[in-house]
């Protein structure tokens, strides 16, 4: 399960059951890697697998569960450069052209973040990943010519070790 929050979209607060809780605390490493996760984790709890579907399902309604997605390791993939490309672009292209940069496959994710002037003119971000320094260099080359006019200016920022990352975690 990825990045559990107590607010809702709307900002209602979430009251989880004892059960969403205990499907919570089940899936927080991951969900089970088999053909059918949703059954196992019901068999699990001791309940169907509707059940959990249909709780997850309104727990990422309300805001509880962002979203439930493969996060690949990309260090056992081969995909060993990481560089966090940081571009400065028009804040009217934004949308349009972080929707065109996450939507290349070489990119992991991409956000638009503020920038803080003079210093950091850079508004929106995105992670490249590569197997070499070539790859890499060209897969910046491919945002370069898809940015176009719009690319006033970047940066990349390499990843010199790796940092455990987890969402929430709710003790047992």
């Amino acid at each position: 399960m990825n990045d559990a929050h107590p607010e809702s979209q709307s900002g209602n607060t979430f009251q989880p059951s004892e059960l969403d809780r205990k499907i919570i605390v089940a899936t927080q490493e991951g969900l089970p890697l088999t053909p059918r996760p949703y059954l196992q984790l019901a068999e699990q709890l001791n309940v169907t697998e509707d059940e959990v579907i249909t709780r997850m399902q309104r727990m990422q309604d309300a805001g509880v569960i962002r979203r439930i997605a493969v996060v690949p390791d990309h260090y056992k993939l081969g995909y060993t450069l990481n560089g966090m490309t940081v571009w400065d672009v028009p804040d009217e292209m934004i949308q349009t052209l972080g929707r065109q940069l996450g939507a290349l496959d070489f990119v992991s994710h991409c956000y638009h973040r503020p920038r803080h002037l003079p210093d950091w003119p850079h508004n929106l971000f995105a992670m490249v990943h590569g197997r070499t320094q070539e790859e890499v260099d060209d897969h910046i080359q491919t945002i370069i010519t898809l940015l176009g006019e719009h690319n006033r200016g970047h940066d990349v920022l390499f990843s010199k070790r790796i940092l455990k990352k987890t969402g929430l975690r709710i003790k047992k």
